[in-house]
């Protein structure tokens, strides 16, 4: 390497610009997987029970308050939740834009309700009041300004604001059962759910649940299913395709950068065949020559590693604040560490070539 400075430099800013690429889609990848299912993941529950058919999705599902307390019988009151999902489109004072929401119907002393970062958090005695995610701020909503559901004609009142909430790619507005039970009079989207005509509805049951409490509840509910946060998660319209399409995009760069090198240090190793054979013939060991053949691929990957970190987090800090983008220490250090291991498997083909060079074979060549 000391020697070949400019090869070996320009397969290092090809291999800078593979892993910035992993990397900043990497993080890109799972910053639009949080944005599209912050809500649903920022709660506390091991399950979700739905609407037995409703694939699993918020917004097709419907259970009433029986399907609750029969929850709460079998996992605690504490442990049951209800939840209500709705997608709309609201409008803020008579202003000419439209803004997608989704409105989620919680109990505001409950484990669901996030925390409010600014403004006063509304209770289950608040009555046309909400908590909206820092996202609308973008859109000139402030605390106080009334916003106007346009499929039911109901307004309410910016109380506070929550951070990272959001829903299907959507901003978060959060109301209590009162407001929600308004919603579902008014609006001729919402019907009597099972056996509950008159009652109040919900679109899923979040709950705390084990192995065993999660088996009692659909033995006990067979109109329902419980299924894992995560599956409701995957469920979300979008969620798996968004995340297959970005996930195949990682692999295959994990593929190229593999290529990449391995046809680089096969190509090297070719033309160094003779330098090789000498060395075995002075009695170098092969073992010494392939660790030599790995250090270099190591020192190369993570070199390029390193600067291409540095370049994520600059990167990072200067993308608009509306750009999911997230790259936590474990995603980090799992990507680079999956980089390196691609880029030594690489090299395996330079090791195999080391391995075959026969040191008479090689001194003849040079003689000649």
């Amino acid at each position: 390497m000391k020697f070949a400075k400019a090869r070996y430099s320009l397969i290092a800013i090809i291999m800078l610009l593979v892993a910035f690429l992993v990397l900043f889609v990497t993080g890109l990848a799972k910053g639009l997987a949080y944005d599209n299912a912050a809500s649903i993941q920022n709660m506390n529950a091991t399950h979700f029970m739905m609407e037995k058919g409703s694939n699993h999705r918020f917004t097709r599902s419907q259970l009433g308050e029986g399907d609750l307390a029969q929850a709460g019988s079998i996992v605690g009151e504490k442990n049951a939740q209800p939840v209500g999902v709705k997608m709309t489109t609201v409008t803020t004072g008579g202003a000419a834009h439209k803004l997608d929401v989704t409105l989620l119907a919680v109990r505001p002393e409950g484990w669901l309700m996030p925390s409010v970062t600014e403004g006063t958090a509304i209770t289950s005695q608040t009555e046309g009041k909400v908590l909206v995610d820092d996202q609308l701020k973008d859109s000139g909503i402030g605390i106080g300004t009334e916003i106007f559901d346009q499929a039911s004609g109901m307004k309410w009142i910016v109380s506070g604001f929550v951070s990272h909430e959001s829903f299907s790619h959507s901003p978060a507005v959060f109301l209590n059962e009162r407001d929600w039970q308004q919603l579902q009079s008014k609006s001729s989207a919402w019907k009597g759910a099972s056996g509950t005509a008159s009652g109040i509805s919900y679109s899923a049951i979040a709950v705390k649940a084990n192995k065993d409490q999660a088996k009692q509840l659909a033995a006990a509910l067979p109109d329902t299913e419980v299924v894992t946060k995560s599956e409701a998660v995957s469920a979300i319209p979008g969620y798996k395709e968004e995340q297959g399409s970005l996930l195949m995009m990682i692999v295959f760069l994990f593929v190229i950068s593999a290529f990449v090198l391995a046809v680089f240090f096969y190509v090297i190793t070719i033309q160094k065949s003779s330098q090789f054979g000498i060395l075995k013939a002075i009695g170098t060991r092969t073992a010494y020559l392939v660790r030599s053949v790995a250090l270099q691929v190591l020192l190369l990957s993570s070199g390029s590693l390193v600067v291409s970190v540095l370049l994520v987090q600059g990167m990072k800090a200067v993308l608009p604040s509306g750009m999911p983008f997230q790259l936590d220490v474990t995603t980090l250090a799992s990507t680079c560490g999956a980089f390196i291991a691609m880029s030594l498997v690489g090299s395996l083909f330079s090791v195999w070539q080391v391995t075959r060079i026969d040191a008479l074979d090689a001194i003849g060549r040079t003689a000649a």
